[in-house]
């Protein structure tokens, strides 16, 4: 009897829906700008409720556009997070920057983060003077208010404002959650009508090896962030599904000389087996799979000037 009223009850609402029609889906990109370090990896990772970005305390940890892919009633939001825009030295940096300013160009909407407890600096003044010839709605959001007083918060929000126009101001940290279920909904909002572009159960379109590479890039950082800063890269050589469920990965991460891949193997091989099990850690709790997990080190004289890399980690490659 009890089943009976639940069929009845589910028929109902389903010719309910047929009656009011197919329900309008929405879709677009929201790109996130900022300068290093403001948390726009963090808080992709909080709006789609998994991590699916490189996240590290480094600055100029994502190199490339990855994206995160969020639903929220009845729209698709994909969060393009791109590099910290900041003063470019090396070809590679110019890369970046160019990167992240396309992103911005090429999305529906924009997302201003600032940090804070920075404020207006140097490098969010350039970004906001730079935005003004961004012809896309913008919206402000203010991170890492937790550890900053309101009437600071107030101040830097009225700031901005009169800096550039936005369409509204958001108050978060992305850290704890806090103010992000908000965003989310404004987002899911904002963006145009039309149909999804990628499977509800898809959280990213970086695929697992790119994602892969990037988590024990991460680790590199973390671990190595005095001795090796920014002269590493890391690839996914194999991706094997094993007959029992599990995966084995190798991987290679190459550096520019032979002193350098001492630092990353470290003495004994210490380094680079606590690299490697921080990692396999991680990409096994995002799999929901045993990995086993095999990192080599090479060395790559001049990668950061080899075309091939550039394409690989899904950036132009500056010609001059």
């Amino acid at each position: 009897m009890k089943d009976d009223v639940l069929n009845d009850h589910v028929e109902s609402e389903q010719d309910a829906e047929s009656a009011a029609g197919p329900v309008e889906t929405r879709c677009g990109f929201v790109a996130l700008i900022g300068a290093p370090n403001v948390g726009k990896s963090t808080l992709v990772n909080a709006l789609v409720g998994s991590k699916v970005t490189i996240v590290s305390r480094k600055v100029q940890t994502t190199r490339a556009l990855i994206r995160g892919i969020v639903i929220e009633d009845h729209a698709q939001i994909i969060l393009v997070d791109t590099p910290g825009i900041f003063l470019p030295k090396r070809r590679l940096d110019r890369a970046m920057v160019k990167t992240a300013w396309s992103g911005a160009h090429d999305a529906d909407l924009v997302c201003v983060l600032l940090d804070a407890r920075e404020g207006i600096d140097e490098e969010a003044d350039a970004i906001l003077t730079k935005l003004s010839q961004v012809n896309h709605p913008k919206i402000l959001v203010i991170n890492k208010v937790d550890i900053v007083s309101k009437e600071k918060l107030l101040k830097l929000a009225q700031s901005a404002n009169e800096r550039l126009k936005f369409d509204e101001t958001f108050m978060v940290s992305a850290l704890s959650g806090d103010g992000v279920e908000d965003l989310r909904k404004s987002l899911a909002s904002k963006v145009p009508p039309g149909p999804y572009h990628y499977p509800e159960d898809q959280m990213s379109d970086a695929p697992m090896r790119h994602l892969a590479a990037e988590i024990t890039r991460e680790k590199i950082f973390r671990q190595l962030h005095q001795e090796l800063p920014y002269q590493s890269t890391v690839e996914t050589d194999t991706w094997t599904e094993r007959k029992d469920k599990s995966v084995r990965i190798e991987q290679t991460i190459f550096v520019e000389r032979e002193s350098q891949r001492k630092i990353v193997l470290g003495k004994g091989g210490a380094t680079i087996k606590s690299i490697g099990a921080d990692s396999r850690k991680e990409i096994a709790e995002i799999l929901g799979q045993p990995v086993h997990l095999f990192l080599f080190v090479k060395v790559r004289e001049n990668w950061g000037d080899d075309p091939n890399r550039y394409h690989e980690m899904g950036l132009e490659f500056p010609k001059d």
